[in-house]
């Protein structure tokens, strides 16, 4: 017997929906997040260069992963109007539709990225043993982009359903696995085999996330959302492919954008030395950890907002963006501070080289003063993919991330001839002036489409 979709959106509190989807997602990201911080925590017990090599070999490798994150949002909000909607055999449809889609997404992904990957590291590095390490890294990661992307389609759909449970059962699963097998493939076994170094760190991702592939892939079949599906739902239809990209490449080609921004960032600390970069590195990673919560509410908005908006109630879909911005605001206020206090302690444990402290130190605590704004700008394009208007998470993205990054840090380091911190004050120039943007484009696209972000009548109480 098929499992039942988990929850009903469209119907019920509110704060009980985030609950139920908010927290299992964020569990999920730090179970993400930490299986990447045990990779920089193996990489620095090897040296500064491999550190540095897998901060640079994983954000390129991330421009692959961004069509995982895409398609995942994108079918999230397909599915979900679908199912507001009470429309089953589209639902169906878009479903075996999406895992072909993801099947054909990672193979033009493998191709193009054996020849792309050592062009992109080559440009954001200098010669050296850090640059090795990156494109040994990436060439064997390209085994594992199926993984990331049929698992993301995947997990859109069970997402559009309520169930954010499974990718944070299977992301945990993963972490416990790369906790054992970094150090039995970078060391070996003493006396039986002696280990494959810096490499065992990409071989560990490739096994472990297939292994989250084939999960999702037997819960997704297992879902009310494929009951009755045939072999016809899954032959490609020009269609929904293009409704698919419709909503995927936007979202894909923000984070695309986001990557940009990143090694825009590390050209520019690529001059101040090797250390620098794994200071991003790993300064990156801890903002991720802290800003997991407000992700969790994010993704949480997408198929609330989605089922409802697909049911025509307007109102309750502005009260799901409403009761996100008051959760991360509060979280905020919390956290902040101790991200400020904290940072020394946090750079501690994955690096013991005084230089990459004090830069990653100095990076996190200006980050501290970013994190509402991040939470924002992470809640109004959740808004704007429920409301199936991605394509202005893409113009957000260029300027905040692709223009403002390039344009401030390059303003900062010209003409007021700072140090590291002409970096960073270029990042937090970007964001701000963003998220004004972000507003105004989520105000006017909300007066269309769901009568604005505020009600004209008092706000009535969910059913």
């Amino acid at each position: 017997m098929k499992r039942k979709a988990q929850v009903d959106l469209t119907t019920g509190p509110m704060s009980q929906h985030f609950k139920t989807l908010a927290i299992p997602a964020a569990l999920g990201m730090v179970f993400n997040t930490l299986y990447n911080m045990v990779d920089i925590y193996f990489a620095g017990r090897l040296d500064t260069s491999a550190q540095a090599g897998l901060a640079i070999g994983f954000m390129v490798f991330f421009v692959y992963v961004a069509f995982g994150f895409g398609l995942s949002s994108g079918v999230s909000a397909l599915i979900g109007g679908a199912i507001g909607a009470k429309d089953k055999r589209r639902a169906r449809r878009l479903a075996g539709q999406a895992l072909s889609f993801s099947v054909l997404i990672s193979l033009v992904l493998m191709a193009v990225g054996l020849w792309l990957s050592p062009v992109i590291v080559e440009f954001v590095s200098e010669p050296g043993p850090y640059r090795t390490a990156a494109t040994r890294y990436l060439f064997l990661l390209q085994l594992a982009i199926p993984g990331f992307v049929v698992a993301y389609g995947c997990n859109g759909a069970l997402q559009a359903q309520g169930d954010t449970a499974t990718m944070t059962r299977a992301l945990f699963v993963a972490f416990l696995a790369n906790i054992v097998l970094n150090p039995l493939l970078i060391y070996g076994i003493p006396g039986v085999w002696g280990g494959i170094g810096f490499d065992g760190l990409a071989v560990s991702t490739v096994m472990s996330q297939t292994g989250v592939m084939a999960f999702l892939l037997w819960r997704l079949f297992d879902s009310e959302v494929t009951d009755g599906i045939r072999r016809a739902h899954f032959r490609p239809r020009l269609e929904t492919f293009g409704a698919l990209t419709k909503q995927m490449l936007p979202s894909s080609f923000s984070l695309q954008v986001m990557i940009i921004s990143g090694f825009v960032v590390q050209y520019a600390l690529k001059g101040f030395g090797g250390h620098a970069i794994a200071a991003y590195g790993v300064g990156m990673r801890i903002e991720q950890l802290v800003l997991l919560p407000i992700l969790g509410v994010s993704i949480a908005v997408l198929p609330i907002a989605a089922q409802n908006f697909g049911a025509g109630d307007h109102e309750r879909v502005r009260e799901a963006f409403a009761f996100g911005v008051k959760v991360a605001l509060v979280f905020m206020a919390i956290t902040c501070p101790i991200l400020w206090l904290g940072a020394p302690y946090a750079l501690g444990f994955f690096t013991k080289d005084p230089a990459v402290q004090e830069v990653g130190v100095g990076y996190l605590r200006f980050d501290a003063l970013l994190l509402p704004v991040y939470s924002m700008l992470f809640l109004i394009n959740s808004l704007l993919q429920a409301l199936k208007r991605p394509i202005f998470v893409l113009w957000i993205s260029i300027y905040r991330q692709g223009f403002g990054v390039a344009f401030f840090v390059w303003l900062y380091l010209t003409f007021r001839g700072w140090d590291i911190w002409s970096v960073w004050f270029g990042i937090g120039t970007s964001v701000v002036t963003g998220l004004i943007l972000s507003l105004i484009i989520a105000s006017r696209v909300s007066a269309k489409e769901i009568g604005g972000l505020r009600s004209a009548a008092p706000a009535q109480a969910s059913t």
